[in-house]
């Protein structure tokens, strides 16, 4: 599984939306499931499928999907 269906997937898990929905659109809140427990359930499978601990400054500004493909190349992860 490459990095990016392991991200896609994390995503899709987490907040059970479509794969369709994986774009520039997918923000922090702008689906139900991702309120503050969807959000910590994302980061906890994005930090067990790159085994990455995230720093909290990074799980804050994790604010969208598209935002979260820029944190995680800290982690030296390409999405």
């Amino acid at each position: 599984m490459s990095n990016k269906e392991k991200y896609d997937q994390a995503f899709i898990e987490s907040f059970s939306v479509s794969p369709e929905d994986l774009n520039e659109n997918l923000k922090y809140q702008s689906v139900p499931e991702w309120d503050s427990v969807g959000h910590m359930g994302m980061i906890a499978a994005l930090e067990d499928a790159f085994d990455i601990m995230m720093e909290t400054e990074d799980i804050i500004d994790f604010s969208s999907y598209t935002v979260g493909m820029e944190i995680m190349k800290k982690y030296e992860v390409e999405v």
